[in-house]
């Protein structure tokens, strides 16, 4: 994939998105994030590699997602139609599983014998737990104690699928304090774990490969919309006699600057 050197929204070489990005590392994890970026663009390129996750995606998690068209929504608001992208019918319930899976794959393909992550809600975490159960390997989650104790089904489920739960004491007991726990056990073992990072946050290679694995987030439902009515909507209308925009709404949505 070609990337746009001077865009705020996608990573030049150096990973940076316009001012933001990089890859702070220290010099014992250069050369392990390289492989796992270099093992990354060959699956990227390897028909076999995606023709598997792809047929996950489609068999094993439920995509293409619906696209469900929300008629009392709709009538209350009295303009624009709204549609709902219902990502909560994907396997393990959220999005979370698209990139998990992929980053499974590749963990299995480099080799690793471990996933680990950081979660705060838990459903990156179940989602992980998921695909590292699928395909065979063993998991290990790190969440702050204050989300251990509130999000407790969420616990429940990971551990059921096989993963270990670190609970985190340090700090505010929190996300962040998660995702310092697990970096640190990934650090020490980088040739055992894969750390399969639940955002698009990280050095870089880790953000494009959250991004990459999640487009299809977004493609499937665009052509299902365009399925029935031929194009995007593409500028404001005024209200029908009935009190209705037909399409009021644009493809072209504002963005603010990305971050990884």
């Amino acid at each position: 994939m070609t990337e746009q050197t001077l865009s705020p929204y996608r990573a030049d070489e150096a990973g940076f998105f316009g001012e933001f990005g990089g890859a702070p590392l220290p010099p014992f994890l250069v050369e392990p994030i390289a492989e796992v970026a270099r093992e990354y663009a060959k699956a990227s390129a390897d028909p076999a590699f995606q023709e598997e996750y792809q047929a996950l995606l489609s068999k094993y998690v439920g995509r293409p997602s619906l696209l469900y068209f929300a008629e009392n929504l709709t009538t209350k608001l009295g303009g624009a139609r709204v549609y709902l992208k219902r990502e909560d019918l994907n396997h393990t319930g959220a999005h979370k599983i698209n990139h998990c899976l992929g980053e499974a794959l590749l963990a299995k393909r480099m080799g690793k014998t471990k996933l680990i992550a950081e979660t705060g809600a838990g459903q990156h975490g179940v989602a992980l737990a998921t695909a590292a159960a699928l395909v065979g390997l063993d998991c290990e989650i790190h969440m702050g104690a204050i989300d251990v104790a509130k999000q407790h089904p969420n616990v429940v489920r990971m551990e059921l699928l096989g993963a270990k739960v670190v609970s985190v004491e340090e700090g505010g007991k929190t996300l962040k304090e998660a995702v310092d726990s697990a970096f640190g056990v990934y650090a020490a073992h980088p040739d055992e774990y894969f750390f399969a990072i639940g955002s698009v946050v990280g050095p870089t290679r880790t953000p494009r490969w959250c991004a990459t694995s999640s487009r299809s987030s977004a493609a499937r439902p665009a052509h299902r919309y365009l399925r029935p009515r031929g194009s995007f909507p593409t500028t404001s209308s005024p209200r029908s006699a009935a009190g209705r925009t037909p399409w009021a709404s644009s493809t072209r949505s504002s963005r603010t600057r990305a971050s990884p």
